[in-house]
């Protein structure tokens, strides 16, 4: 019998890395584009559902209410969760020119990190159509706060932050162990953390268990489902 299978996916340094879980196995993977990622963690077995921490569906004048209401959520994180540019911004060739842009259509600014992001973005929503899988955006601050109850109090970027994030994701059932043949890759702990933590919210979708924000999700003009998913 085939197993089966989620993924989480994070940008990094090296492209995507991707934790992808069977409920009782962990595997890290890392490729330079979302299609060859997915079709690495496809050769594991039968892939249910992937969640993507990069926005999915693009708003065209207002800001997204998936960002909104998740900022209340993250409660602390919440400087983690930042607004999505208008598709026309991120369109834009330079950062001056796509934040005139997102003025003009949001009244509000983007910051350097979002439009930086702005790639990584651009790629998943060309990618999408093609997507032979349940895919869903998620964050995972709000995954680490589903799990805990409570949003986190100390960064990733922290001791303390690592080691209770690795403590949730272990009492969920992902134990990242080893090196998860990482090494020599472009992959930070707060990368592969965040890619388990999203992993686990694909999990939820692919049984039915997840909630979104908003619910019911937004659709622009681009008619993409746009909410997060924890």
């Amino acid at each position: 019998m085939t197993q089966r299978w989620v993924l989480g996916a994070d940008a990094c340094p090296a492209g995507w890395i991707g934790i992808a879980w069977s409920g009782d196995e962990v595997h890290a993977v890392v490729k330079p584009s979302i299609s060859d990622l997915v079709a690495l963690a496809e050769t594991l077995g039968d892939l249910e559902a992937i969640a993507i921490d990069i926005p999915i569906g693009l708003p065209d004048r207002h800001q997204r209410q998936a960002d909104v209401r998740a900022r209340k959520e993250a409660g602390p994180r919440r400087a983690s969760v930042f607004t999505t540019p208008v598709r026309k911004a991120l369109e834009a060739d330079d950062y001056q020119h796509a934040l005139r842009i997102n003025r003009e259509l949001t009244r509000s600014g983007i910051s350097r990190q979002a439009f930086n992001l702005g790639k990584r973005i651009m790629e998943v929503d060309s990618w999408l159509p093609a997507a032979h899988h349940r895919v869903v955006e998620a964050h995972p601050e709000l995954s680490f706060a589903k799990m805990a109850g409570a949003p986190l109090t100390d960064a990733k970027s922290t001791w303390a932050g690592a080691v209770r994030r690795r403590q949730l994701l272990l009492a969920a059932g992902i134990e990242l162990s080893g090196d998860l043949n990482l090494t020599g890759r472009k992959a930070g702990v707060d990368d592969v953390l965040d890619a388990a933590a999203v992993a686990w919210t694909a999990a939820r979708v692919a049984r039915g268990t997840a909630t979104c924000l908003p619910n019911p999700p937004e659709r622009f003009s681009d008619g993409i489902d746009a909410a997060i998913w924890t």
